[in-house]
């Protein structure tokens, strides 16, 4: 509040019962107990599945974080078709599929549909009814031996981070430097590109004169 003229100084009040308007965290280790017994509450209620679904492997936006890999949201299309899985079939068995989402480069398609491969040979399916099972079901002992045990474990596929394909290199090593500037250069080239057809059109033209006045 701005003070104009000769009018009495404010004296607002703004810490009146402070004590009972602060948030304090003391129940942080009691949280953190509650969170761990409902992550084994759930991984006991879905065994033998996989607590979460299997997500690809992306790059972080920006060129500030691009050199680190994350989880992204689902698998796109073609990394499907190239790993052989069904897209319908695809989130029946753990995997997250984004029908938005593009492949930009060879190389994150090649290290998802590698990481689809190893999730599916890895992968053993439950027949859907007791007795009656289908082409790539898993066999009976096998269901026996996986039924006794309790995995919260994403099948061994986590996400590691790549190595920077950066390194430093010697001063002696580094290309020449473009005589004129590079920036000269790179204009020099767009205007080289964008009046080649005027230029042509123009120099024809003075040849035609130059043949006629000779004439």
């Amino acid at each position: 509040m701005a003070i104009k003229h000769n009018q009495q100084i404010p004296h607002n009040h703004f810490r009146k019962d402070w004590q009972r308007r602060v948030r304090v965290h003391f129940d942080q280790p009691g949280r953190k107990l509650r969170r761990r017994n409902a992550r084994l509450s759930k991984a006991a209620a879905v065994a033998p599945r996989p607590v979460d679904k299997l997500r690809p492997i992306v790059r972080c936006p920006t060129i500030k974080y691009n050199r680190r890999v994350r989880a992204g949201r689902g698998f796109t299309l073609t990394e499907l078709k190239e790993a052989g899985i069904p897209r319908k079939l695809a989130p029946t068995i753990g995997i997250s599929v984004d029908p938005r989402r593009q492949n930009l480069s060879t190389e994150s398609l090649a290290v998802n549909v590698a990481r689809l491969k190893e999730y599916h040979s890895r992968l053993i399916l439950f027949p859907r009814k007791l007795g009656q099972h289908k082409k790539g079901d898993a066999s009976k002992e096998d269901v026996k031996a996986v039924k006794n045990v309790v995995s919260r474990v994403k099948l061994g596929l986590p996400i590691v981070n790549a190595e920077a394909g950066i390194s430093e290199i010697k001063k002696s090593d580094m290309p020449e430097p473009i005589e004129g500037g590079a920036y000269r250069k790179l204009r020099d080239s767009r205007s080289e590109a964008r009046n080649l057809g005027k230029r042509e059109k123009r120099a024809k033209e003075k040849a035609d004169e130059a043949a006629a006045a000779k004439k």
